[in-house]
């Protein structure tokens, strides 16, 4: 579309300038009332976080989204740029994003008084107008409000004289938004600076009277555990923030398996061959890590690949033992435990039953109790311990709650009691072998030999959950569930196992 490119041509256009958050609330109204989602990708905070951000942005309130580690604040701050719009018009090469009608630096201003309707206009995209900076002790009033240019200065500037400044990242975001992430951390000096900018939305450099009467929306991330162990948001700078957003983890089993789902690198099926002439047909774009989009990686040329069915069962596992350690005496509460472990921990068993298929030539793969092993690699560092920290201390917990969460997971399927034949075959001396590198047709062939167990097992692959993956995944899907009831009764005390090497023996 055609944009006026001076500013007569805005002015013969009829556009109005609008206040940024007027702009957001605007657009708010708009998809509340198409029940548009205001976040993508966003799980669990549909009755609990998203009617307070709706309420802060209809009240026109900059806001403070306050919660421990991995609950999508960051995440949350950056889609609040989709409530922009498309673009905007600024005086051409302004650096604060001057309205053409009211432009606030000086040079803005002379351009306007110099070339009145033939002053040159850009237009700006949304993404151009959000700016974020993360909270660090080393950061600077220049680096937020502007600071004194020598350079200009030495060209013949004075001093006093707004065309001498440098401008820092808040009037930088002028009719934007602005997010400082982790704001405790920033020192309480800095924290001061904003009070103008948060009350009088005005800004002063070096103490000259330079007057920015700027546009924001100013949002905020912080920890509760800042406010105690590294800093805290002095009450005044607190005082001047609308609202205050509490997140949280998932509420449910449920709701935190779907937000593992949505994030976690699920997906593992191989990539097809590159065509003849170099280019991959159909490809996808390429996989460029960080936010996890179920995007496969590059085909590398010649490695093959297998598919990782996943059972639900094995999904309640990890998501119960990342509820387990919230709910933990051993881990430091204050400190959170992160979604990100629940994420971690899915993509390493996928990983270990992938890299079993790939070693034994089996294709599908299922993960399985033995699986878990891999858990301690992505747990590790995602859990900050009360206790001392000693050499495997931390292997030590994650095993204790790994084997909670399995007791919990079993005794929702299944009465320990119902196993008392099972049990009374191993008690004459009989046991059963397992492990992560062992195939899935050998697990057949043991079954064969413990008809109670067989049965058990063909008795749960009947759930009506587990049907359309026993038909993909046949042989596999028995072996991860023939563990599952094994390892069930070892963690109530029915069983023992005895691990040496990668073979687990279970008897009695």
């Amino acid at each position: 579309m055609d944009r006026p490119r001076t500013l007569g041509e805005l002015r013969a256009s009829g556009w109005q300038p609008v206040s940024v958050k007027d702009e957001m609330r605007r657009n708010l109204i708009r998809m509340l009332q198409k029940n548009e989602p205001l976040f993508d990708g966003i799980i669990g905070y549909d009755d609990t976080v998203l009617p307070q951000v709706q309420n802060a942005i209809l009240s026109k309130h900059d806001m403070l989204f306050l919660g421990l580690r991995g609950q999508a604040k960051t995440r949350m701050l950056r889609q609040l740029v989709h409530l922009l719009d498309d673009a905007i018009p600024i005086i051409a090469g302004s650096e604060v994003n001057d309205d053409p009608y009211r432009p606030l630096s000086r040079e803005a201003r002379d351009r306007v008084a110099a070339h009145g309707d033939q002053t040159p206009i850009d237009w700006i995209g949304r993404d151009q107008r959000y700016h974020e900076k993360l909270a660090t002790p080393d950061v600077t009033i220049a680096d937020l409000i502007g600071e004194i240019d020598m350079i200009k200065h030495a060209e013949g500037r004075y001093l006093s004289s707004e065309l001498t400044m440098h401008f820092g990242l808040i009037p930088r975001s002028n009719r934007g938004i602005f997010c400082m992430n982790e704001l405790p951390d920033l020192a309480a000096k800095i924290q001061v600076g904003l009070f103008n900018v948060l009350e009088e939305r005005d800004i002063q450099i070096r103490g000259y009277p330079v007057r920015l009467e700027l546009d924001l929306c100013l949002v905020f991330s912080a920890n509760p555990e800042d406010y105690t162990n590294r800093g805290r948001i002095v009450t005044p700078l607190k005082d001047r923030i609308g609202s205050v957003i509490r997140t949280h983890y998932p509420l449910t089993r449920e709701v935190g398996i779907a937000i593992t789902d949505a994030n976690a690198w699920i997906d593992r099926t191989p990539p097809a061959p590159p065509s003849q002439g170099g280019e991959r047909a159909g490809a996808s774009p390429p996989y460029e890590g960080g936010e996890k989009s179920g995007a496969s990686p590059p085909y590398e040329g010649g490695a093959g690949g297998v598919r990782v069915l996943t059972p639900p069962f094995m999904k309640e596992i990890l998501e119960e033992m990342a509820r387990l350690a919230r709910g933990s005496p051993a881990i430091n509460q204050q400190s959170g435990v992160s979604v990100r472990m629940s994420i971690a921990n899915l993509e390493n068993v996928i990983s270990n039953a992938e890299r079993r298929g790939l070693m034994l030539g089996e294709n599908p793969v299922v993960p399985r109790i033995s699986d878990l092993m891999a858990l301690a690699a992505s747990t590790r560092g995602k859990v900050e311990l009360n206790l001392t920290e000693d050499d495997g201390q931390e292997d030590k917990v994650i095993g204790k709650l790994l084997g909670e969460a399995v007791k919990n997971i079993f005794e929702h399927y299944f009465e320990p009691k119902h196993f008392r034949l099972l049990v009374e075959w191993f008690e004459g001396g009989k046991s059963f072998l397992t492990g992560d590198k062992l195939a899935s047709k050998d697990y057949g062939k043991r079954l064969a030999d413990v008809p109670l167990l067989k049965k058990e097992v063909a008795s749960f692959l009947q759930r009506p959950e587990l049907q359309p993956l026993a038909q993909e995944a046949g042989e596999a899907l028995t072996a991860s569930v023939a563990e599952f009831i094994l390892e069930g009764l070892h963690v109530e005390n029915r069983l023992n196992k005895n691990v040496k090497g990668g073979e687990v023996q279970f008897k009695r």
